[in-house]
């Protein structure tokens, strides 16, 4: 069933939990790829707000977000940090501290820097949102999921990063893949009570 190869996962692709993946970090999660090359990969966790609204710890970015206006649990490493991931109004003009992930998203969509002045990159951003913390994988550790069955690997699109509600996320990503794989998307937690 798992069509993609670990070495065709790419910055803009998705990592999608299959049901045998029971790490409380990552279960019934999807995962935005940030970066992925020879040393690692590292993205961040798409369905998962807090509470906590953004307003509350970077006040400058709270007008610029996304809503919801909160900080998403973008995985396990470096909860304490910040990432920004934003949507560009016009991908033809990047502003300073803007960095596209990858063609597969249409260029629109990258990291934005949080230490630059956000005067300098609000006005161009047709959306951002805040991740505390990332999900990161060493060289082989990705691959080894993949090979065991925890991650079902799918082409992202640039509305899955900025949903208003995430909640039906995983479901709507599976559903829209080509073959038995969409058929996942209806699969009851326990399949004993189906």
């Amino acid at each position: 069933m798992q069509t993609v190869r670990v070495g065709e996962v790419r910055a803009g692709m998705l990592l999608v939990a299959t049901p045998d993946l029971l790490d409380p970090n990552f279960a019934d999660t999807v995962v935005l790829m940030l970066e992925v090359d020879g040393d690692g990969a590292l993205g961040v966790v798409l369905n998962r707000p807090s509470p906590v609204p953004v307003a509350d710890v970077l006040d400058p970015w709270s007008d610029v977000c996304a809503e919801p206006e909160v900080l998403f649990r973008g995985g396990p490493v470096s909860t304490e940090g910040a990432l920004a991931v934003a949507r560009l109004r016009d991908p033809a003009d990047p502003p300073v501290g803007f960095r596209a992930l990858d063609d597969a998203l249409g260029g629109v969509v990258g990291l934005v820097d949080l230490d630059t002045p956000v005067e300098l990159v609000g006005d161009s951003l047709a959306g951002l949102r805040i991740f505390a913390g990332y999900a990161g994988w060493g060289a082989a550790q990705l691959a080894a999921e993949i090979e065991e069955g925890s991650w079902y690997v799918v082409p992202g699109e640039v509305p899955d990063v900025f949903r208003t509600d995430p909640t039906e996320l995983k479901r709507d990503v599976l559903r829209r893949q080509p073959g038995e794989l969409a058929w996942h998307s209806t699969r009851p937690v326990d399949p004993e009570l189906n």
